[in-house]
């Protein structure tokens, strides 16, 4: 990491000095003036910074993790306009890190429930609410009503889209991603630096991919990549300090320890003309191919499907890849309980005389565990699309949801 007060000519921002996005609002009110005075304080902010953040529109895409660790942050230090994406509501597994919601908003949509907090952490701010899943049909139209993006979805899809639709719009994206123990931040402006596809030019293999759902997240993590994803919107909106442009700030909780990575884009890097299928472009398990290449045999099953199985008691093994806690809060019977962790160790577990079905919580560490399987010689298996969650909202609504 760069020592303090050094110089990197090759990774200085290509900002202009004392840039900023915002020009200045309207002046402070005395109220004001007390609510944010000790943000006024801070040498170079002063009152013409609090006026440029009165006066930008900030969209954050996902009112989950890193949503709930920023959008806070945004209204107390008085971010004129925030505008959020999400489809999804509360639930009881979210509470332990996505500290906008509480208790009482179990089942209320995570808008509403983001937009009470804001409005009781500072009622002057101005909160739209876009219940819709962000695609390439309406992201530019979207951008376009904003001055910056604050990314914290949770897949790469939305990420691709995010990067690319914010390039042709023309501003600049601030991103997070966490999972564990640790987790990245950077931000993105096609024309004054490299973007998210100048680092991730390939996205990674679904199958190598775990949620937070799936690999866990230490809730701390989301509070310290939320709080750098906000320092680096205040950054950019007011033009003070030196944005995290072509580089990406990692954090590891374990040891306590910060990193940095410097990166540029290619010279032959090719322009953003235009939003292409970002489901099809990630291969995405939604749009994965449901039959094996080699066999024209199918590779998943839904739920229904599953759930017309059981009822008939056909014969089938259903194996369970989850870790023990989770099979403990809710489970599809009749199952076999094999981590996937322990599945190399326990192939004598599964048979070879009849049809296996694998479930997990989402149905990404399924399809790892079927392709584990099938490379040791196992046919006739397949895993359950959507996982066991897809399974309870679908088939059994009466299951416990995490």
């Amino acid at each position: 990491m760069q020592a303090q007060g050094e110089r990197n000519p090759a990774t200085e921002q290509i900002l202009p000095a004392e840039s900023a996005l915002i020009e200045p609002g309207a002046r402070l009110t005395g109220a004001q003036l007390v609510r944010y005075s000790r943000q006024l304080a801070n040498p170079d902010f002063g009152e013409l910074a609090q006026r440029r953040l009165g006066n930008s529109r900030v969209l954050v895409i996902g009112a989950g993790g890193l949503g709930s660790a920023t959008i806070p942050s945004l209204a107390a230090m008085g971010v004129g306009t925030i505008g959020i994406v999400d489809t999804d509501v509360v639930e009881l597994s979210n509470l332990h890190r996505q500290l906008a919601h509480g208790v009482s908003d179990i089942g209320r949509s995570k808008l509403d429930s983001v937009a009470d907090t804001v409005t009781q952490i500072n009622p002057d701010i101005d909160v739209r609410l876009h219940e819709f899943h962000l695609d390439s049909t309406n992201a530019l139209d979207l951008f376009g009503r904003y001055d910056l993006v604050l990314d914290g979805s949770d897949n790469f899809a939305t990420r691709y889209l995010v990067n690319d639709a914010a390039a042709l719009v023309g501003i600049p994206v601030v991103w997070g991603a966490n999972l564990r123990y640790g987790g990245q931040t950077g931000v993105a402006w096609a024309g004054h630096g490299p973007t998210y596809r100048d680092l991730f030019p390939v996205p990674p293999h679904p199958d190598t991919v775990l949620s937070c759902a799936d690999g866990g997240v230490l809730p701390t993590v989301c509070a310290a990549i939320g709080a750098i994803m906000g320092s680096e919107t205040v950054k950019l909106l007011t033009g003070i300090g030196q944005p995290l442009l072509g580089r990406v700030t990692s954090y590891d909780a374990l040891s306590g320890r910060f990193r940095e990575i410097e990166y540029s884009a290619p010279a032959d890097a090719a322009p953003i003309t235009e939003l292409i299928d970002y489901e099809l472009f990630c291969n995405s398990s939604a749009n994965s191919d449901t039959a094996d290449a080699a066999s024209g045999s199918p590779i998943t099953i839904d739920s229904p499907e599953l759930a017309t199985l059981l009822a008939a008691d056909s014969p089938l093994q259903l194996i369970d890849v989850r870790e023990p806690f989770e099979r403990a809060i809710v489970a599809i019977e009749p199952s076999l309980l094999v981590p996937l962790g322990h599945l190399g160790a326990e192939l004598d577990a599964i048979r070879s005389d009849v049809p296996v079905v694998l479930y997990c919580h989402h149905g990404v560490r399924s399809e790892r565990a079927l392709r584990l399987l099938q490379e040791s010689g196992f046919t006739n298996i397949r895993h359950l699309v959507g996982g066991i969650d897809e399974y309870a909202r679908t088939i059994d609504p009466t299951m416990t949801r995490y």
